[in-house]
């Protein structure tokens, strides 16, 4: 299989991690993760989308796959399933470029014109994702793997990483630029400390170097 022109298929080391487009944490280590797997690491990633509008919503409250009015909320992960599933080739270049329009542009992902950009600046026909989207699969695949994640995982934000049977909510705060030894050399710190060192539960410095 191949996504983002990567060939996943053999990777040896498998793990996931969670997005939302909103969030800069999971740009910063989507963005690791992109330019590591672009310089050749062996790895197979799943990317796996997480709704944060559905994090918030209290219970008994409508689930926001169900909800109309939430639905410009979904648009844009949809979106990004769809380019992932039908379009692979194209996949690192609109997912990075989803996180970049949103937390370097200040778009609205909520807009569909800006999902359009992204997609055409990736050389992707926004019609055919767009009408894909409103069939309503991509919808199902994205509840099915932010339920999965809860339900298996306990999953409650994005980034987390998914490895074996550990589940780790992780904070990334540099961005590896095209520097994909960076990249992957970070990604593998992140995967020793939670394969390799389970009794740590939090980690975290009390200041942050600039």
């Amino acid at each position: 299989m191949e996504v983002g022109g990567v060939d996943i298929s053999m990777s040896r080391r498998a793990f996931s991690v969670t997005y939302d487009y909103r969030c800069p944490f999971a740009r910063n280590a989507h963005e690791h993760l992109v330019a590591a797997l672009r310089g050749g690491a062996d790895w197979d990633v799943e990317f796996t989308p997480f709704s944060l509008s559905q994090v918030h919503v209290e219970e008994g409250d409508v689930p926001v796959w169900d909800n109309p009015a939430k639905t410009p909320d979904l648009l844009a992960i949809e979106a990004g399933l769809v380019v992932r599933d039908r379009f692979p080739d194209a996949f690192f270049d609109v997912h990075v470029g989803l996180f970049a329009a949103r937390l370097d542009g200040g778009l609205d992902l909520r807009d569909e014109s800006v999902i359009r950009d992204v997609l055409a600046a990736s050389g992707v026909d926004g019609d055919a994702v767009l009408a894909a989207v409103a069939d309503g699969g991509p919808r199902d695949i994205f509840r099915k793997a932010h339920e999965a994640a809860v339900t298996t995982h306990q999953v409650f934000g994005v980034p987390t990483f998914i490895t074996g049977d550990s589940a780790v909510f992780v904070r990334i705060m540099t961005r590896p630029g095209d520097d994909a030894s960076v990249a992957r050399s970070t990604i593998e710190g992140v995967l020793a400390l939670i394969e390799e060192h389970p009794e740590l539960n939090e980690f975290k410095h009390t200041t942050i170097k600039r």
